[in-house]
């Protein structure tokens, strides 16, 4: 079982990024899949999850109504499409299959 991260980067306040988890050894339709995230200095925070029906999401307040977490099957990935962020979005940000298997981060940094 492995996920690996990509799309982060560097974009200003008020943009957009959205993170990739590409899945590998299980399909993502099997399990839960959850975003975190940890900023220097800060303890590791749930961002968001997605059932393994797909039918049921949730966010953290600190990002509800900003962020979105999808599935798609086919590609086996998860995706986290972040809006309107904010420099205290920053952060390493961790995909996360079945609340177990934990990929190695991709970094995101919010800065004008």
């Amino acid at each position: 079982v492995q996920v690996v991260e990509s799309g982060g980067g560097l974009v200003q306040p008020g943009g957009s990024l959205r993170l990739s988890c590409a899945a590998s050894g299980f399909t993502v339709s099997s399990y839960f899949m959850s975003w975190y995230r940890q900023a220097p200095g800060k303890e590791r925070e749930w961002v968001a999850r997605i059932s393994s029906s797909g039918g049921t999401t949730n966010y953290a307040n600190s990002v509800k109504g900003r962020f979105t977490i999808s599935r798609d099957n086919a590609k086996n990935t998860v995706y986290l499409q972040m809006n309107s962020l904010k420099p205290e979005d920053a952060a390493v940000y961790y995909c996360v299959a079945r609340g177990t298997y934990w990929g190695q981060g991709t970094q995101v940094t919010v800065s004008s």
